[in-house]
């Protein structure tokens, strides 16, 4: 049956059609990517000169574990120390112990298979209690490639490129092992698996459990490590992974007087002052809390000096230039007039198990 040259012409037309959307969305798409390509560029060049200096050379890596490799963060861009954090020895010497050791000394623990590092390790309690703290210290105790992911850098708008970044974390975690994975508030992340989950975290999720615990990971030396506040929202299957866990809990007595002893011990004090007094004082506070109070503190010797010396702008600027010192710290400082705390206890917290 001939095709008249109407028809042919509406069929040309058609196809021209498609051919210029089609165009029209790849160049759309190319120009959003390229905006957006020297920062990226920048970034890569940063986290792979990371990843040298961990010495990690001449690794091929793909488009994808570049990507997860800009969340890599070298020990000697962290400051903390396991020695910076008060109160909580027993849970750094545990993970000296169960975690750090494994990781950087593995032929220590070759005589059994029993002895090797955990495959994951969840920090729980409180917030302000130290666990991202003690995460931050631990990568830089351990001296491993620590890969701080977050959600947001694994999911994409993109069907099944969020399967290919999660694959892409643990190859990476796999070629520069050992290696730490941090996921902070997991539970956001990895939470109890429901059917009102979308396809795609279903699938994202499916991908790190399956990646995390495969049949190829047994020799490997890759720690995940989680914190989180809701502990009970995280997935069950997450929590089999997890075998070490560690509580984080408001500090007490003690571990408050440590912790004030190391926010203050690079403050003048007068010598009245009473450290036991003040941390007898703040029970229910939080590190965090602990911390916030200590600047509040530290704040009014300094506010008195702005009040007195008003409008004069000639002394604060003579004292920018001479040997200036604010007063020592009082004990009053800590507290108001009735004697109560300067800062007021954080909110009561359900208690985590």
């Amino acid at each position: 049956m001939a095709v008249s040259a109407a028809a042919k012409r509406a069929i040309f037309d058609v196809a021209l059609f498609v051919v210029s959307q089609a165009a029209l969305y790849y160049t759309v798409r190319w120009v959003v990517d390229s905006m957006g390509h020297g920062e990226r560029k920048e970034v890569k060049a940063k986290s792979l000169k990371a990843l040298e200096k961990l010495g990690h050379k001449d690794l091929k890596l793909d488009e994808y574990e570049k990507q997860i490799a800009s969340e890599v963060i070298h020990p000697d861009d962290i400051e903390v120390r396991f020695t910076d954090i008060g109160g909580l020895e027993p849970i750094i010497s545990s993970l000296r112990e169960s975690v750090i050791y494994p990781l950087v000394y593995p032929h220590l623990f070759s005589s059994s298979s029993l002895l090797g590092a955990p495959k994951g390790v969840l920090l729980f309690g409180p917030p302000g209690c130290g666990k991202t703290m003690l995460a931050k210290a631990l990568a830089k105790e351990s001296g491993a490639t620590f890969i701080n992911i977050a959600a947001s850098v694994l999911t994409n708008k993109w069907y099944g490129e969020s399967n290919k970044l999660v694959a892409a974390l643990f190859s990476l975690a796999r070629k520069t092992q050992p290696s730490i994975v941090f996921i902070d508030e997991i539970d956001s992340f990895l939470r109890e698996r429901t059917k009102g989950d979308h396809e795609v975290t279903g699938m994202m999720k499916a991908e790190f459990m399956t990646l995390w615990d495969g049949l190829l990971s047994s020799t490997d030396r890759i720690l995940v490590l989680g914190a989180t506040n809701r502990p009970n929202d995280i997935d069950s299957a997450i929590l089999r992974r997890m075998p070490k866990r560690f509580s984080v809990g408001l500090p007490d007595l003690e571990q408050r007087q440590k912790i004030l002893s190391l926010m203050l011990k690079d403050t003048d004090l007068d010598k009245t002052f009473s450290l036991h007094r003040l941390a007898q004082e703040s029970e229910g506070l939080s590190g965090s809390d602990l911390k916030e109070l200590c600047r509040n503190a530290a704040m009014r010797p300094m506010r008195e000096f702005i009040r007195e010396a008003g409008d004069d702008r000639e002394l604060l600027a003579r004292c920018q230039e001479d040997d200036f010192r604010l007063r020592a710290l009082t004990l009053g400082d800590f507290f108001q007039s009735d004697g109560t705390s300067a800062l007021p206890p954080a909110n009561p917290l359900d208690e985590v198990s």
